[in-house]
């Protein structure tokens, strides 16, 4: 197992703690020299907050963990490609490298609709690593969204309560 694979494994830990509750499994740690310093997983539902990202958990957590906005030394590894939000965060974190495991054709900003972590218009480009336990943390989306559909209608059918 490389390197990447054994953090990914570690962000897909956080990604199903997020299913466990009933949020998408996207999951995130955060690694610097070596070490994971900040873990995080997407809470949006739970916090009903649209800024509850496991990315930005993650950030907000090693920043304060390192007393330093700035992220440089510091790897992601993040189960789904972030979106327009999380990549903007990672931009300005100034952090040096991003392993993503799936990517998101809908949202995604780290290569699939755009790529604003290479922008060569911004003061810091962040270094890209695509595929790592890719069809893990595919599956892992593809299971949630099946069985949550399912869920769905199964609510459908069950009568109202009077």
């Amino acid at each position: 197992m490389t390197t990447d694979e054994k953090f990914m494994k570690k962000a897909i830990h956080q990604a199903r703690r997020a299913a466990a509750i009933g949020e998408i499994p996207i999951g995130c740690v955060i690694v610097c020299d070596g070490k994971i310093i900040a873990r995080g997983f997407n809470e949006r539902l739970h916090k009903h907050s649209t800024l509850a990202h496991a990315e930005i958990t993650a950030i907000d957590r090693a920043s304060r963990k390192l007393g330093d906005w700035r992220l440089e030394g510091c790897t992601m590894y993040v189960t789904l490609e972030p979106c327009q939000m999380c990549s903007g965060a990672l931009v300005q974190s100034r952090i040096d490298r991003v392993v993503i495991g799936a990517m998101n054709p809908k949202a995604g900003c780290a290569g699939s609709l755009l790529n604003i972590l290479q922008m060569p218009q911004f003061n810091h480009q962040v270094e890209i690593t695509r595929g790592v336990l890719e069809a893990e943390c595919s599956a892992l989306l593809s299971d949630f969204f099946v069985d949550l559909r399912r869920r769905l209608k199964e609510e459908k059918k069950e009568p109202a309560e009077t």
